[in-house]
Formats: C-alpha cells, structure tokens, sequence
C-alpha cells in the first residue's frame, strides 16, 4: 500500500488508554490507512497494550499489527520532573512485566488525581465552571485515567479557550492555575529504563522552556539536556509536530529539527521523530497531527542499529 503520510516510521503515539481517542486497535487500523510501516505506541505513563479485541476475540497486539503490514514497537512516555512543564521521557524495549511499571502507575494515579481536581476547583474559582464528576462523565471514565488534556480539551468545548493548546497555553502562564502534579526524577528514569533493558528517548525538547527549575536551581534548557545526555540518555525527538501543539516559541518546525540535529546528531545514538497522534479530529481539532505527518523515514529507522532491533520483540 502507498504511503498518504509524510513519514512512514512514527516513533510518538497515543491511543485512548491515557489521552489520545482511538482504541489501540483504531490506531493500528488508521495507521495502516495511513500506510505506515512501523509505528509505537507510547501511551502516558502506562505500559503498551498486550492484545487487541478483533471481533469478539483477543489477538497479540503486535501480531495482529504484523497482519495488517505494520510493525509495532511498544512503549511508554513517562512524564518527568515535576518543576518542568513537558520534560517526557519515550521508552522503548523495556521490560514490560516488571514491577517499575505498576508502581509507576500506582504513583501517577494518586499524582494526577490530587493535582487535576484542585485544578477543576481553581478553574471554577476564576470563573470557568465545570466539576470533576463532568469531566469523568465526558470521557466516561474512572478518575485514575483522567489525562491533564481532558482538562484542556473541556475547557475549549465549553468555549473558555479556542482550543486544547490555547486553554494549556493558558493555564501554563496564570499563576493561580500552576497546580504542580509530583512526577518522577528524569535522571532516575532515565538508569531504572536501561537496568531493564530499555532506551530511553527526549520527547519534544522544544516544547520545555528555554529556562527550566532543576533540582533548585535555573538552568538553560541546553544545559539540561546535557545533563540528561551525561546520565545516559539515548535518543532525542528532531521531527515532531510544534505547529499543532502548544509550543510558543519563535523557530519552525524544521528549524527545530535543523537545530537538534546540530546540537545533538554526534552525541546522542538515536534521533528521532514522531507526530504525537490523539486522533484529535474526534475532539473537534480543526487541524489535527496525524499518524507519520512526522517520523522518520524507513531507511532512517534500519540504519539504526538500537531502533532495528526494537521490531524483532
């Protein structure tokens, strides 16, 4: 099948077991009309799906995706340091039946949870009204899967904000709504991945501000990424889709790119690249990223010894 997408190789995305809206089994449908070669998914915080439900029946995930002509890789973004806004971690290859994983979602669920409803009541103190109970009616949830986006999301629908990326933008720069969520040490992260085998990737590094709080201290964005570079970090995010998101800064996307490749094609073993893909047109997105609009091209993913190796699990 011809590819329609820019890239066939997408590294970032999201189905709807943390934010995005398609089933991993809608993902990997879409992704193949995409004509997509290889593709992850890298839900929030929580480990990969082992099945899909095909007609009443389980089949294992990434043998299903291999019949339809897609390879998928399994993964995890993981949202890191709780004074940086956006600093993800992508993991690839890991263990997926350790322990890490389950204490990980145990800790982002009490995390999220504590930090989202006091954000819903900020909310409601300055004049945009909705209640917690709204929110988990909207998307039919629990409020352990209750993603910051949907926060966003229902913020755009009931007309405070333009969009999901404006009402983040929002709540990014009002001091009243910075409600910190705890998250977990980057560079913790970043040695518990690889004792299990896994690599880990910088999700967006463009998307973190050009100065962030460290450990108590200001630093460059740069300097970060250095730090992380020097605690092993494998891999960064060159391709990826700022136009759509709530980046705010004064470069282009393939700026971005050209810059990061610059910085960093010498010093870190993977660059990478993904569209980020919600399936955002189901909230209403009038210009959503779509699956492969940035990745990496298939001779880019083979020539990448770690990468080659992630598609024979």
């Amino acid at each position: 099948m011809e590819s329609i997408s820019n890239y066939v190789c997408d590294l970032h995305g999201h189905t709807n077991r943390s934010d995005g809206n398609d089933s991993p089994l809608e993902f990997l449908l879409h992704a193949k009309e995409r004509g997509m070669r290889i593709v992850a998914i890298t839900d929030h915080d929580k480990r990969p799906p082992e099945s899909v439900n095909v007609d009443g029946r389980e089949e294992e995930i990434v043998s299903y995706a291999q019949s339809l002509g897609v390879k998928l890789v399994k993964g995890i973004e993981i949202s890191c340091e709780t004074e940086i806004e956006d600093c993800h971690l992508v993991c690839f290859g890991c263990d997926w039946e350790s322990d890490f994983f389950q204490e990980l979602d145990d800790f982002t669920i009490k995390s999220k949870v504590n930090s989202y409803r006091t954000l819903v009541e900020m909310l409601n103190e300055i004049g945009m009204p909705m209640s917690w109970q709204e929110l988990l009616d909207r998307w039919n949830i629990s409020e352990k899967d209750v993603q910051k986006k949907m926060i966003f999301n229902l913020m755009a629908e009931k007309g405070f904000s333009e969009s999901w990326s404006k009402a983040k933008l929002m709540v990014k720069h009002d001091k009243r709504l910075s409600i910190l969520r705890e998250k977990p040490d980057a560079v913790e992260i970043i040695h518990k991945i690889h004792r299990m085998g896994g690599i880990v990737i910088l999700a967006h590094p463009y998307l973190m501000g050009e100065q962030v709080d460290f450990r108590g201290r200001q630093i460059s964005r740069n300097e970060f990424i250095d730090t992380l570079i020097f605690e092993g970090l494998d891999g960064i995010e060159a391709r990826y889709t700022y136009d759509k998101t709530s980046y705010n800064g004064r470069l282009t996307k393939e700026e971005i790119y050209a810059e990061v490749i610059e910085l960093y094609k010498n010093r870190l073993a993977i660059i990478s690249g993904g569209s980020d893909y919600h399936a955002d047109y189901m909230n209403g997105v009038g210009n959503p990223r779509d699956i492969g609009e940035c990745g990496l091209t298939e001779s880019e993913f083979y020539s990448n010894r770690i990468l080659r190796k992630l598609i024979k699990q």
